[in-house]
This record gives structure tokens, C-alpha cells and sequence, in this order.
């Protein structure tokens, strides 16, 4: 069975009927001016080479030629071989905040757009990692496990939000703890957590949650995002009106970014800590800084069939009726 690298090429081969109405069009133009030129029982006479068809072959070589070009360019493949293919890379879960804090816009469009915006940047620098996705708010879940498949990884991250835990609040200790449980069967030297959150936390100990992955081998990268200023929360009620986020005594939320927590965390875990601004998230300097420089390892260890390229033979063919139509040419 015939493989082609570049099928899209073969459309070329729709040139060969216009190719062929100009050939049509030189060859009536020709006796045209041969007629103006004399009479037809004197012109074989005067041109003797004429009662040899030497044009209708050259035309004929040409359009071989073009042809076969055009199939070579497309690069015809059959026959294969198994090849063995090693992919090596290291593995990073990413634990997002979508608690309702990160609907506030002091970072635009809003702190949990901007953060899936950088993270989407990250995915075009992967080369063979793993890259796995916690969501957390009140609580925490697994929206993605470990995965080269990037593509199911950004659907999974287009649609995680402040609707998918319904519980409202923050807590980092168990967005620590389900990252954690992430890593099955993972060499402790490839545990990697980027988290991704204002640093507001209502719940739990996230630097004991943070102390216990030490013990696990596993690197927590902290990036803050929000101001410390801090902005109220712009939410969507029943009705599907904008308003401002109240707590249950009817008081304005006002979320801050904080920073301390996360510089534990990142302390604790042997990790880093950055802050978010508008032009740098943060992301690309903990990847390139810290983790593309790590060792690493063998994720994937499989056969893969490898296509024969058999380009060379009719380009090969379209280089003899090129040499055979320049012999022709110079006949008498």
C-alpha cells in the first residue's frame, strides 16, 4: 500500500490539462506560421526533419516529466521497517485554583483566564513530558491524569471553572494531597507540582500538606497571581446578572493575593516561588529555569512502523526523459 508524506502536491497533476490546451495551442500556432511561411506539399521539402514527429515526443516527455516530478515531490512511501522509538521527558501535574477569587480582574482578563493562558503557552514547549491537571477550590479532583495527549489535556483545562466545584473556598492542602496521588508509580526524582493560585487559603495546613510531599521526593513550584491590593469579585447570579460577591453577612469579598503561604510551600518542597505580573506569568521561568534542565527519563519505550521513501524513483525516471528529451531536441 502506497503512503504519501505530501499528498496535497499530487493536486499539481490538475496542471497537466492546461498543459496540454498550451501544448494544442503551440502546435496549431506553428503551422500556422509554417503555412504563412509556404505552401504545404513544399514545406517537407524545405524541412525535412518534419516528417519525424519530434515535437508530439518532446511534448509527451515533457508532460511525463512533469508528472513524475510532481509524484516524487509527494514523497510516495511503501515497504516499512520497525524502529524502535524512545521517548523521554519529565512529569508535571498543574493544580489550578478555580475558586470563585480568581474570577477577580486585577490580572486581565481575570486571574483564572490569565493562568489557563499561560498554561496553554507551556503545552507549545512540552517535547515528550508529562503533564497532568488538578482543579481545586473547597475541595480537590484529578481533571486530567499524566498525559503526552496535550490536546486532551487543554480540552480538560478549557473546562474547568468556578462551576465545577460547586462548594465555594480555597484549599491548598488538598490541592497538595490529590497532586500527590497523581504520581502512580513515578521515580521520586520526576515529581513535579506547578500550583497556580491567589494564595488565599480557608481550609486545612497547606505547609504540613507541603512537608509530607517533601518526604516524597516531590518539588512544588508556586505561582501567585493577584495583587495585594486586592479586588472585589464579579460574579454571575440566578438571574444571570453581574454582581459583586457578598459573604453571608452581606458583606463585599475582597480577595488579596497571598504570598507568604505559597513562599513556604515552595521553601518546604525545595521548589520556587514567583509572582505573576501582566507581561511575565511566570510559567516559562520555572520551566526553562528549573525543570527542562532536570534529567530525564524514559516515558515511552515503543516499536513504530517506519515508511519507506521511494521518492527516488520517479524522480529518477523524471531525470532519464529529461536527458532523453534534450537528445531529442538537438536531432536534425
Amino acid at each position: 500500500m502506497i503512503q504519501w508524506v505530501d499528498i496535497h502536491l499530487l493536486n499539481l497533476l490538475w496542471l497537466v490539462l492546461p498543459l496540454v490546451v498550451f501544448f494544442w495551442w503551440a502546435a496549431e500556432r506553428k503551422k500556422d506560421l509554417q503555412g504563412r511561411f509556404a505552401e504545404k506539399h513544399l514545406l517537407k521539402e524545405i524541412t525535412p526533419a518534419a516528417r519525424f514527429p519530434k515535437d508530439v515526443t518532446r511534448r509527451l516527455l515533457l508532460m511525463t516529466i512533469f508528472v513524475l516530478s510532481c509524484v516524487a515531490l509527494a514523497r510516495p512511501q511503501w515497504g516499512f521497517r520497525w524502529v524502535e522509538v524512545k521517548r523521554q521527558g519529565i512529569d508535571i501535574i498543574v493544580a489550578l485554583d478555580v475558586s470563585k477569587s480568581m474570577l477577580a480582574k486585577d490580572v486581565k482578563p481575570n486571574r483564572l483566564q490569565r493562568a489557563k493562558l499561560a498554561v496553554k503557552d507551556l503545552i507549545k514547549k512540552l517535547k515528550g513530558d508529562r503533564i497532568g491537571l488538578v482543579a481545586f477550590s473547597s475541595t480537590a479532583f484529578l481533571a486530567c491524569p499524566l498525559t503526552n495527549d496535550y490536546g486532551g489535556f487543554l480540552l480538560a483545562l478549557e473546562d474547568v471553572g468556578p462551576h465545577t466545584i460547586s462548594q465555594g473556598g480555597t484549599a491548598l492542602a488538598k490541592a497538595i494531597e490529590e497532586s500527590v496521588k497523581g504520581y502512580v508509580n513515578v521515580p521520586s526524582q520526576y515529581k513535579n507540582v506547578i500550583l497556580i493560585t491567589d494564595g488565599e487559603n480557608l481550609q486545612g495546613d497547606p505547609v504540613q500538606a507541603a512537608q509530607q510531599a517533601r518526604q516524597k521526593n516531590i518539588r512544588i513550584f508556586c505561582i501567585g497571581i493577584g495583587t495585594q491590593e486586592g479586588e472585589l469579585i464579579r460574579v454571575t447570579n440566578e438571574k444571570g446578572e453581574k454582581e459583586f460577591l457578598k459573604d453571608k453577612s452581606g458583606n463585599f469579598v475582597k480577595t488579596r493575593l497571598d504570598e507568604s503561604t505559597l513562599q513556604q510551600i515552595a521553601l518546604e518542597t525545595d521548589g520556587a516561588y514567583v509572582r505573576a505580573s501582566g507581561a511575565d506569568f511566570g510559567l516559562e521561568y520555572i520551566y526553562q529555569s528549573r525543570l527542562a534542565v532536570m534529567e530525564k527519563r524514559d516515558i515511552d519505550d515503543k516499536m513504530k512502523k517506519h515508511y519507506v521513501d521511494r521518492f527516488q524513483i520517479p524522480l529518477a525516471l523524471a531525470t532519464f526523459l529529461l536527458w532523453f528529451e534534450m537528445i531529442i531536441s538537438r536531432m536534425e
